[in-house]
């Protein structure tokens, strides 16, 4: 892990100069160019909206928009970042097979370009917060901790994914399927609260509640929506409570996900 690190620092401007030109070219002939990176969480919260106002879910004092959008931001930056990260080793061939450097610049370049697109996004909430006159207070402050957990969660599922991509190309085309049905399997549409009053308070399922409950909070987007939900608009610190089961996945597997990516990558030139 000091090697990433290293690396990072290292080959930084290579990082920087990769990611722009990602920007350039992915939006260099659209019409609305980086307006698309805001378009995808507004559909969605619009159509959960439109979900909400049949099924019903409670959201207490905070306006239902505006907790999915802020919910959906995480979540989009996990998932596309994710997305970019399992292919970005095999959409770059040709400079693979050109000079060395250290390969894992391919998923950290396809995560610095979504980071570009989760400011837009930031900025877009906070005209939302003002429009319903909700102001964050001092844990607002947890939000870069926050987004780098999410970084960290996406990188671990990108070092591995974009490894065996190179060898077994379906993993690109079953990841967003499994990306989506992960969705539904966070607090994205319905709040944590939800899921935690159902199983742990009213005990929904039994003597399996808590245990399904921890199983629920290993997906590492329970827990960094549900924090990034609570320093905006509840006034309140991250629950490590939720945070603890998926934290501790992702440290226990990046280790291996990096190694197997640094051990794959040997080959990379002549199997891609």
């Amino acid at each position: 892990m000091l090697q990433v690190a290293k690396n990072i620092y290292q080959y930084r401007e290579l990082i920087s100069e990769l990611a722009w030109k990602n920007i350039i070219v992915r939006y260099k002939q659209s019409y609305l160019g980086i307006v698309w990176a805001v378009l995808k969480p507004l559909m969605l919260m619009l159509i959960f909206t439109l979900v909400r106002s049949f099924v019903g879910i409670e959201t207490g004092d905070i306006p239902y928009p505006v907790l999915t959008f802020a919910a959906l931001i995480p979540w989009v930056f996990f998932q596309e970042s994710t997305s970019e990260g399992v292919i970005s080793v095999t959409s770059n061939a040709p400079l693979i097979k050109k000079i060395y450097f250290p390969r894992e610049v391919f998923p950290l370049t396809a995560m610095a370009t979504k980071l570009v697109e989760l400011v837009i996004s930031l900025a877009i909430l906070a005209i939302m917060m003002g429009y319903y006159h909700l102001l964050p207070s001092i844990y607002a402050l947890w939000i870069p901790a926050i987004i780098a957990y999410a970084m960290i969660a996406a990188l671990t599922i990108s070092f591995f994914g974009a490894a065996l991509n190179v060898y077994y190309r379906d993993i690109a085309q079953a990841l967003p399927v499994g990306l989506s049905l992960l969705m539904y399997g966070s607090p994205v549409m319905y709040p944590l609260a939800l899921v935690h009053k159902k199983l742990i308070v009213e005990q929904a399922a039994g003597e399996w509640s808590n245990t399904l409950y921890t199983i629920y909070t290993l997906n590492p987007l329970a827990g960094i929506i549900d924090s990034f939900q609570r320093v905006l608009f509840k006034n309140l610190p991250p629950d490590f409570n939720a945070l603890y089961p998926g934290a501790i996945l992702i440290v226990a597997i990046l280790p291996f996900s990096y190694l197997f990516f640094k051990r794959a990558e040997n080959w990379f030139a002549d199997v891609i």
